[in-house]
């Protein structure tokens, strides 16, 4: 028996007033997937993702997560409130208080959604910052962090959730070259341990090393879908070998 998709997307269409931002997607990632979407700026890649926990309302289809439906123009229910508990995202910034501490980060979500009492919340944020390697930083401010240190703890902050998937977008586009391999490097580490992940990057050799399927979307369709060695070794569509004989060559 296949096993069940932990997401489901079925004729997805999403409109940015008359621009047509995802055309008809059709997507279906199983549990303990890591799943790559690569395409040009402005393809819809972010828009997608964003649409699988409720961030984006969409027009037109229906998308599952983990048993819990979406439906066009959703932005209340409590299928999208168990989905937002489920679901952790690490945005391109940060997004941290930078008025708490990097334990008071962590802790947060935790206490004020799921009821988790201070002292587990606390034990757990320490634990998942140790696991992110910047255990010994608990008690600065954001500020007081590098890009590759403050993106570490807001995936620690995500994973804090105890969330069933993990969306990534765009994690390192706003880092520094010499931060993005740390940042690279916890997430290789969530892949081998079975984290289901949708991850949207312009990093090509991380996606071919991590990814079990990639995907590439153009102008808010998906092309071309496949494992990392068929879509860069052997593309089929016209758009992807063009797309990739860029974006490899840089």
């Amino acid at each position: 028996m296949a096993e069940q998709p932990i997401v489901r997307m079925q004729k997805v269409n999403k409109y940015f007033g008359r621009l047509h931002v995802l055309r008809d997607i059709e997507l279906d990632v199983v549990p303990g997937e890591v799943v790559v979407i690569i395409g040009a700026s402005g393809s819809g890649k972010s828009t997608l993702i964003r649409c699988v926990n409720g961030l984006e309302p969409f027009q037109q289809g229906a998308i599952e997560v983990d048993g819990h439906p979406l439906k066009p123009g959703d932005q209340g229910s409590r299928d999208l409130q168990a989905i937002r508990r489920e679901v952790g995202m690490v945005f391109q910034q940060f997004n941290l208080f930078p008025h708490r501490t990097v334990l008071q980060n962590v802790t947060l979500a935790p206490m004020k959604v799921r009821g988790t009492d201070r002292r587990e919340a606390e034990e757990t944020a320490r634990r998942l910052l140790d696991r992110v390697g910047i255990g010994n930083q608990a008690e600065k401010y954001p500020t007081q962090l590098s890009g590759g240190q403050q993106q570490r703890v807001a995936i620690a902050r995500a994973l804090a959730m105890e969330p069933r998937l993990m969306l990534f977008d765009e994690p390192t586009s706003a880092l520094d070259p010499e931060m993005i391999g740390e940042v690279l490097d916890v997430m290789r580490e969530l892949a081998g341990e079975g984290m289901t992940m949708m991850i949207v990057t312009h990093e090509m050799g991380f996606a071919r090393e991590v990814a079990d399927r990639v995907i590439y979307i153009h102008e808010g369709q998906i092309v071309e879908e496949g494992p990392p060695e068929e879509v860069f070794d052997r593309p089929q569509s016209e758009r992807t070998q063009a797309f990739l004989s860029r974006v490899l060559k840089h």
